[in-house]
């Protein structure tokens, strides 16, 4: 019995030592864990490039978003103006009833009968004959405003067509202005969402730079556009008049912030800044920067002055204004100010003189 113990013992002595090995073996086979280390943040460049679209891409949602809520003002000036005219019109066609319908009744009291039985009955000819060429031009003007009436019916009716086309192209365009504003702030927030994937100390500069409007890129441009002779002489072209009005409105909003739909005075988008700075100098510009293009004489670059407009990108989805000396100001992104910038900061579209 002893001796049978003594083997169970050493069985089961024998059994752990060979599964203490085999555990040894096991975590020796298993790499020491690395220390815990945070995710890398992403390349600079990278995030660079990304800002640069996604700014690029909400930039042209907010000009799209600018272009259909324009449209949507010019079409509740239209409603309000179709709702007022069928007002008008639905008057005047009860007040030209009212007129036909006493004529009716006059005509009906005094001429009831036939003319030549009464003119028989009647006791005092001449008095009826008098009486019954009255009844004639009573007859005639009853005509007329039937006739008239019947015009101000139809012009009821086409007033109220019109009303409710334009109140249809209003809600057509309304969920544009929707659709438009829902892009603007996707891109924006996809946006945000890279930018504070960076360490802070990168985040504000990349902000400021980001966009195409920065150092990296506005220095590439200006190159590219000396080599394609598109230079800008130095010096700063004399102003005077609305152009220096309006240049002297667009230095007063240094410093203010880009918000996209804005048009001052307290923040901007980029047309909306050209729009507030000549509307200061009393002159009406279109809301968008493609509309802008086209709203005035188109010049080439060399001889830009002051106050100018240069549209950038090959849609002209930006915009700024030329201050001289190879500058323009201009709103540039969110999460930027209004600001000088190189006017080669990005490709160039056209200059226009408003």
């Amino acid at each position: 019995m002893a001796s049978h113990r003594r083997s169970l013992s050493t069985g089961r002595t024998a059994r752990g030592a060979v599964l203490t090995a085999a555990a040894a073996a096991a975590l020796a086979a298993v790499p020491a864990a690395a220390p815990a280390e945070a995710a890398p943040h992403p390349d600079r460049q990278e995030v660079r490039a990304g800002l640069d679209r996604l700014y690029t891409q909400a930039e042209r949602a907010t000009e799209a978003y600018n272009r259909s809520e324009e449209r949507a003002d010019r079409l509740r000036v239209t409603v309000r103006r179709a709702t007022d005219a069928v007002a008008r019109a639905q008057e005047r066609v009860n007040t030209m009833r009212g007129a036909v319908g006493s004529l009716a009744a006059a005509q009906y009291r005094s001429g009831g009968i036939d003319p030549a039985l009464a003119l028989l009955l009647t006791s005092d000819p001449d008095r009826y004959l008098s009486h019954a060429a009255l009844l004639d031009q009573v007859g005639a003007q009853r005509a007329a405003e039937l006739g008239r009436l019947l015009g101000a019916q139809r012009a009821l009716v086409q007033d109220r067509t019109e009303a409710r086309e334009a109140l249809r192209r209003l809600e057509r365009t309304r969920k544009e202005v929707a659709r438009h504003k829902r892009t603007v702030e996707a891109k924006l927030a996809a946006a945000r969402r890279l930018l504070n994937a960076l360490p802070a100390g990168e985040r504000a500069e990349l902000r400021d730079a980001a966009g195409g409007m920065g150092d990296f890129a506005g220095a590439a441009h200006a190159r590219a556009a000396r080599g394609a002779g598109f230079d800008v002489p130095p010096g700063t072209a004399a102003v005077s008049g609305r152009a220096a009005a309006a240049v002297a409105a667009a230095r007063s909003a240094l410093g203010r912030p880009y918000v996209w739909g804005a048009s001052g005075p307290g923040a901007f988008d980029c047309s909306g800044l050209m729009q507030w700075a000549w509307g200061r100098a009393g002159v009406g510009l279109p809301r968008t920067s493609q509309a802008q293009a086209g709203a005035g004489q188109r010049v080439p670059l060399s001889q830009a002055r002051p106050g100018d407009l240069v549209t950038y990108r090959s849609d002209a989805s930006h915009v700024g204004m030329y201050v001289g000396d190879g500058q323009v100001i201009h709103a540039p992104h969110p999460g930027a100010a209004v600001r000088y910038e190189s006017v080669h900061m990005l490709p160039i579209n056209s200059v226009t003189r408003p």
